[in-house]
């Protein structure tokens, strides 16, 4: 089945599903693959330096003939940098978050990029929308990875998005399997966003132990922590539940950082360490029992939807 809207057509993608651009799970093999089922694959820039960035676009390029994008965090220091090599690359897809999109997007379009920016609240949507971004994406703190402050749920806040921007809106945040793409579509998101199902791929570039704690998390398998620096969603592990105990015993910002430390991310998602790393993923690990290729995941989720959505009529 194909489906056609507003984002479809925007990306010239079959189906409105995209893969986040996450760190240290997203290089090339799983955007291209993500790409080549129709969807939309991103590469995660934000755990790459500009020169590995380029090498990643250019195998991604390599490795499928249809349209595919990157992911940039603003907040880092070298993005103008990151997107300069979007730029040369001809990249025709740029999604931005962790910052503010008005200090690109214009450069962006004048050399033909779309540019999708990643919001959490309505405040965000209308500044994006008013700046000249061609979508965005609503994430909800279901989410793995770091999370707007106000914790809103992505099935309230995707319908207020909605209704207070004209461009698209994609829905993200603990989304995960077909049933919720339907969902999705009810609550007028014209594509989603799908990230920790994503990471939990073949294709991915996160560590295989990673992966596998994915697939044994339950329900309750993440936690919310690092408020008062910028709020993250983990798997618990050791580190993830003394962060937390932290918190609660009022710790302060700069203890909160020393616990932090550098490359927590890393050692957690692209290391594999289930103890001591920063283990990012969404609330949505509580779907995934399984480490499968790209390929079956896309197919499970258009069965999904098609079933979910029999239901609706």
């Amino acid at each position: 089945m194909q489906i056609t809207n507003d984002v479809t057509k925007l990306f010239s993608i079959t189906y409105p599903i995209i893969q986040a651009g996450m760190v240290w799970a997203a290089g090339w093999r799983l955007a291209a693959a993500v790409s080549n089922c129709g969807g939309l694959g991103l590469i995660g820039s934000g755990s790459m330096k500009p020169e590995l960035h380029r090498e990643h676009i250019q195998k991604c390029r390599a490795a499928t003939q249809k349209p595919f994008g990157v992911n940039i965090p603003l907040l880092r220091e070298d993005a103008i940098e990151l997107v300069r090599v979007a730029i040369e690359e001809k990249i025709p897809v740029v999604f931005s978050s962790a910052g503010n999109p008005e200090t690109f997007v214009a450069l962006l379009k004048q050399n033909g990029c779309t540019v999708v920016h990643v919001v959490s609240s309505v405040r965000q949507a209308e500044k994006a929308a008013r700046v000249g971004c061609d979508a965005i994406v609503g994430e909800g703190v279901e989410a793995g990875g770091h999370n707007g402050r106000d914790e809103i749920t992505t099935l309230c806040l995707i319908p207020q998005l909605v209704d207070a921007v004209k461009i698209p809106v994609i829905a993200a945040g603990g989304i995960a399997d077909g049933r919720q793409i339907a969902a999705a579509f009810c609550l007028g998101a014209r594509g989603v966003q799908i990230g920790t199902r994503f990471a939990a791929t073949i294709e991915s570039s996160a560590h295989e132990q990673y992966k596998q704690v994915v697939a044994a998390a339950q329900d309750s398998g993440t936690v919310l922590a690092f408020r008062k620096l910028a709020l993250v969603r983990m798997l618990k592990n050791d580190f993830a539940l003394r962060a937390v105990k932290a918190e609660a015993e009022g710790w302060d910002e700069p203890q909160l950082e020393e616990l932090l430390g550098k490359k927590r991310e890393r050692a957690g998602i692209f290391e594999g360490d289930d103890a001591e790393g920063e283990m990012e993923a969404g609330q949505s690990s509580g779907l995934i029992k399984d480490i499968l290729p790209v390929a079956d995941v896309f197919k499970k989720l258009i069965q999904e939807y098609a079933a979910a959505k029999s239901l609706l009529m």
